[in-house]
C-alpha cells in the first residue's frame, strides 16, 4: 500500500497517519473507500497491529476516516464543513515546529515559504 522508513524519526503510527491523507490529498484513495482491516494492513506493512490501530485512532479522531463497527475503515466523506478552530490550532503547532526547524537550519522566511509552496504544488499537481 505505501512504504514505512524504518530510518525515518518519526514513529510508524505516524508514518502511516502521513501516508493515508496524502493518498487522499492526491486522490488516491477516494472517499467511501475502504481500508484494509486492522490485522490486513500491520501484515502488509510487518508491523504491530497495535501500531495501526493507533494511527486509525487518530485518522479517526481527525475525521481522515470514519470506523463502521463489523464492516471496517472507510475515508470519510466530507462536506467541505471547514477548518474548525481545534484543527487550526493544531496546524500552527505543526508548522511552528517545522518553522524552527528550518530556520536553525539557515533557511530565511522566503527560502521556507518557497519549499512550502512547491510541496503545496506538488501535491496539487499529483492530485489531478
Amino acid at each position: 500500500m505505501f512504504p514505512i522508513d524504518s530510518r525515518d524519526p518519526r514513529p510508524i503510527y505516524e508514518q502511516i497517519i502521513d501516508n493515508i491523507k496524502e493518498q487522499v490529498i492526491k486522490g488516491i484513495l477516494k472517499p467511501g473507500d475502504q481500508l484494509p482491516s486492522v490485522r490486513q494492513l500491520a501484515s502488509m506493512l510487518t508491523v504491530n497491529a497495535n501500531t495501526v490501530m493507533k494511527a486509525y485512532g487518530e485518522l479517526e479522531r481527525q475525521e481522515v476516516i470514519e470506523t463502521i463497527r463489523g464492516k471496517g475503515a472507510f475515508i470519510a466523506i466530507t462536506s467541505n464543513k471547514g477548518v474548525t478552530e481545534k484543527q487550526l490550532v493544531e496546524l500552527r503547532t505543526t508548522l511552528k515546529t517545522s518553522c524552527i526547524t528550518m530556520h536553525y537550519m539557515g533557511m530565511s522566511k522566503e527560502q521556507v515559504l518557497e519549499e512550502m509552496g512547491k510541496i503545496y504544488d506538488e501535491l496539487l499537481r499529483e492530485e489531478k
